[in-house]
Formats: C-alpha cells, sequence, structure tokens
C-alpha cells in the first residue's frame, strides 16, 4: 500500500534501499533481539562500535549512526516504550520516537526512511494501536515539513503489515476522499 509519500510494506528492513532506517533499539543501543538484533548483524562490527559511544539513548528519543554494511547510509536508533497497560505514557513516548527519529532524518537531510513496528515485538505494545500512533504521528509531522520524501513502513509479519495498512486506510487514505 502506497500514498504519496507513505508505504507499507512486508519485508525485510536491512535490506531497504533507503536513506536512512529505523532500529527499535533498547536504551544501551548496543544490540539485542529482533530488529535490533537484525540491524546489528547486517550492519557488521563497525555499527556496534560506534553505538558505544553514544553512551545509550533515553525511551522515547533517537540517535544517529552511519549504515555501515546496511544498504542505508545511516542508522537512526530509537527506544521504544515497554507496554504496560497503556497508563504509563506508552502512547506519548512510541510517538515521541517516530517524531525524534524524523526530526534527526530532516537534520541529516535525508529524504527517505524506513521504520519498523516499534515496541510491537518483545516490548509488547499492541500492534493495531502502535500502528495509527506511527501513521499519525508521521502523517502529522510530514504535513509540516516537505523534505522527507518518503516513509516506508517495513512490516516482518502479515499481522503487522495489516495493522499499518488498516492505520493508512482509516488515517491517510478516508480522510483524503471527498
Amino acid at each position: 500500500m502506497k500514498t504519496s509519500k507513505i508505504a507499507v510494506i512486508e519485508g525485510d528492513i536491512t535490506q531497504q534501499q533507503v536513506e536512512a532506517v529505523v532500529n527499535a533499539a533498547n536504551s544501551s543501543l548496543l544490540g539485542g533481539g529482533g530488529v535490533d538484533g537484525a540491524i546489528h548483524r547486517a550492519a557488521g562490527s563497525g555499527l556496534l562500535e560506534e553505538c558505544q559511544g553514544l553512551k545509550g539513548c533515553q525511551t522515547g528519543d533517537a540517535k544517529i549512526t552511519k549504515g555501515y554494511n546496511l544498504p542505508a547510509n545511516w542508522v537512526i536508533h530509537t527506544v521504544g516504550p515497554v507496554w504496560k497497560d497503556g497508563t504509563h505514557h506508552e502512547d506519548e513516548l512510541l510517538a515521541s520516537c517516530y517524531r525524534r527519529s524524523l526530526e534527526l532524518a530532516e537534520e541529516y537531510n535525508i529524504r527517505s526512511i524506513a521504520f519498523p513496528a516499534i515496541s510491537t515485538g518483545v516490548y509488547g505494545f499492541p500492534a493495531e494501536r502502535a500502528a495509527r500512533i506511527a501513521v499519525k504521528t508521521v502523517q502529522e509531522f510530514l504535513a509540516s515539513h516537505p523534505a522527507i520524501e518518503q516513509v516506508i513502513f517495513v512490516c516482518f509479519s502479515s499481522h503487522s503489515y495489516n495493522c499499518h495498512r488498516a492505520a493508512v486506510e482509516e488515517i491517510i487514505v478516508s480522510r483524503s476522499k471527498p
């Protein structure tokens, strides 16, 4: 599914031909499982070495490194919230991950960026809720920051893909119809 600037695909984020990929990192930024582990493995040891110098990252914030062996020139690392019950600012922190990542992209003149489904794996954020937050936050950012030309939501599973596709349909496509 694709709108003028936003696409949703099912695939491997480490293979995306974009200027930056977003890493759903843990606060140490030193690698882990899921997307984080896949990005670190694909990028190679240079990524870990650079991340060691960043001294971690707070939940809801983002930091940037080179892409090393990835097709992308940059990796934007963001730390999503661990889902508790929805009453511990999880929604706001997740939205902040997308916003801070896009702010860094803009600062580094990055025109194309790929996001995973942040916090929906081992962090347990409900996939449908996360997809709506992701799409709404990205759409709002792009409306006032036209320099970013393409955002791709790269979903590892068909369930995540369907959640993101439904969110794009609900938030962007249906609202743009006369």
